[in-house]
């Protein structure tokens, strides 16, 4: 087992990357069997990741969260495992939509407190855990206040069915108000090359000492290379930048990043998260990858010390780098 540099989500110790398992449920990007994705969970902490990121809303019916279930047998010690809830609407509950940007138009949470340890207990028994690490609400519910659920998780801590309280896809001020009720050891958004962390939420973090979970922090696979064509049911095409002309202009627009990142001997997804270490001692990113070599690549970004002229001129780059179309979820 490889060791990687530790990094703290408050008092979270986890490794420097974790690992985003979004891209273990079918119809994310593309098909997928679950052999080859627990080999991939597996692969990924045989490299030296420790945090593992899921969802009860990955997947269908919790897959994603059973699929690292069984990768973690006999090896749930080496693991942080995070979780995410309200997606999982229970039957006869409301559904409290919200907009956002990407083609679908709107989701539906519901994260009212009543329901809160109901999908804790089902996410336990997905995972074959008796604990979740860190818990987050995966969105805002629209109709409920968020001190209201996050009281409902401070319970689950109480409790002893989870360890941390993490926020996710919050803006500054609510990170605020939830840190008053229970404090927050991890706020999770989407920060990479491409689409830059909300400033005031990244100024409240650090006033708090809330670590950095960045999600998408190889911008949905774009930063990884040359991305010209997806299939058909391929999460993505949600996703404007990935239309096809605006994927042609983004791509040419990323050259000189691409170019970069050939000069130091680093592929562009080593660079652009070892460029998001480097922004900040607490965030954390969490790349998902299907292939253990994709996987093995994308964690040792850990082990990169870029140089402050190479930084620079990695933000000299990025001023020109403006992408087409819409890369943020949230409206």
């Amino acid at each position: 087992m490889t060791s990687l540099p530790q990094r703290f989500l408050g008092d979270l110790e986890t490794s420097a990357i974790g690992y985003g398992a979004m891209v273990l449920s079918p119809g994310m990007y593309g098909e997928i069997d679950d052999k080859r994705a627990i080999s991939a969970v597996r692969a990924a902490l045989d490299e030296g990741a420790t945090l593992i990121d899921t969802s009860d809303g990955y997947g269908t019916d919790g897959h994603n969260e059973r699929v690292i279930g069984q990768a973690l047998k006999g090896r749930r010690d080496r693991a942080a495992v995070a979780t995410k809830f309200g997606f999982r609407v229970p039957e006869g509950a409301e559904a409290h939509r919200f907009p956002v940007s990407y083609s679908f138009g709107e989701l539906a949470v519901n994260a009212e407190p009543k329901y809160v340890r109901g999908y804790a207990e089902q996410s336990l028994r997905n995972l074959g855990t008796e604990v979740i690490d860190l818990y987050y609400p995966h969105f805002p519910d629209p109709e409920v206040p968020l001190e209201d659920t996050v009281g409902a998780v401070s319970d689950l801590i109480r409790d002893g069915l989870v360890r941390h309280l993490g926020l996710s896809n919050v803006t500054a001020e609510q990170l605020r108000r939830a840190h008053a009720v229970h404090p927050v050891a991890a706020v999770q958004t989407q920060w990479s090359m491409w689409q830059p962390v909300d400033p005031a939420l990244h100024t409240a973090a650090r006033d708090l000492g809330i670590g950095i979970v960045a999600w998408s922090p190889l911008g949905s696979g774009f930063l990884a290379g040359q991305v010209d064509t997806l299939a058909e049911n391929d999460f993505r095409r949600n996703i404007s930048r990935f239309d096809e002309a605006n994927l042609k202009a983004n791509n040419d627009r990323y050259a000189p990043l691409r170019a970069i990142a050939a000069d130091l001997g680093l592929l562009p997804g080593q660079l652009a998260l070892a460029w998001l270490l480097h922004q900040d001692d607490h965030v954390v990113p969490i790349p998902g990858s299907r292939t253990p070599a994709h996987i093995a690549e994308n964690l040792s970004a850990a082990r990169v010390d870029l140089h402050p002229d190479t930084l620079a001129r990695i933000d000299e780059a990025l001023a020109g780098f403006t992408p087409e179309g819409t890369g943020s979820l949230l409206t």
